[in-house]
């Protein structure tokens, strides 16, 4: 797999008191006084129980939200987006079990890895962007630790672009936009609006076409 960071060196996953983005460091550790009880740290990929290595579908969200991720230290997994998220993958067969918003659910995913572009949870949800890029090494690391990956679904641009990024093409190439297909190398890539709960609640995004994205990625695999 080609990539412009291809994350030589670095772990799949950052260090819990990772240095490299002082604002988001800077964040956490008030978050940790505010907070003791909650993860508080870069939020590691969530993976099949076999590992990497089965991996087929890899998806890529932002970066872990305050009382979601960043709170429960699992992606996805205390907010709004994760309902959807879950359930969806629970429809087409990328995980089993039932979804119930903390990490000792049970939930199994099947094939599949979920994770973000920025680890680390950023103030207001705005990761600016030198930390996109910082972070960036961590998602070529975890790319090349995934040597049966055939699809990626990127939700949101942010995701995406630095998926693109990872992968060493242009964005130009490979525009965002909902539904959009693409192919880098041996790879899909496959475009949805974030499943946050505003853009749901806007009407942006409805089930429906969130459920369209998974349609596209589940017949790239077949």
């Amino acid at each position: 797999m080609s990539a412009a960071d291809d994350g030589i060196g670095f772990p799949i996953d950052p260090p819990r008191d990772c240095p490299r983005c002082p604002r988001l460091r800077s964040f956490i550790l008030e978050q940790r006084a505010a907070h003791p009880d909650w993860f508080n740290a870069p939020v590691p990929t969530f993976y099949p129980p076999e590992g990497p290595a089965t991996v087929e579908l890899l998806i890529v969200g932002l970066a872990p939200g305050l009382r979601g991720a960043n709170r429960t230290g699992r992606p996805f997994t205390g907010d709004y987006a994760g309902d959807l998220l879950y359930a969806t993958l629970n429809e087409f067969g990328f995980s089993t079990g039932e979804f119930q918003a903390r990490p000792d659910d049970g939930l199994t995913l099947v094939r599949t890895a979920v994770t973000n572009s920025v680890r680390c949870v950023p103030p207001e949800n705005k990761p600016v962007g030198a930390e996109i890029a910082t972070c960036r090494p961590f998602l070529a690391a975890s790319l090349a630790d995934m040597p049966a990956l055939r699809v990626i679904v990127t939700l949101g641009k942010i995701a995406h672009d630095s998926t693109v990024r990872t992968l060493g093409a242009r964005i130009a190439d490979h525009p965002f936009g909902h539904g959009a297909q693409s192919r880098i190398g041996d790879v899909d890539l496959v475009a949805s609006y974030h499943c946050s709960r505003y853009n749901t609640n806007t009407g942006r995004l409805t089930e429906a076409m969130f459920k369209d994205v998974f349609r596209l990625a589940d017949d790239s695999l077949k």
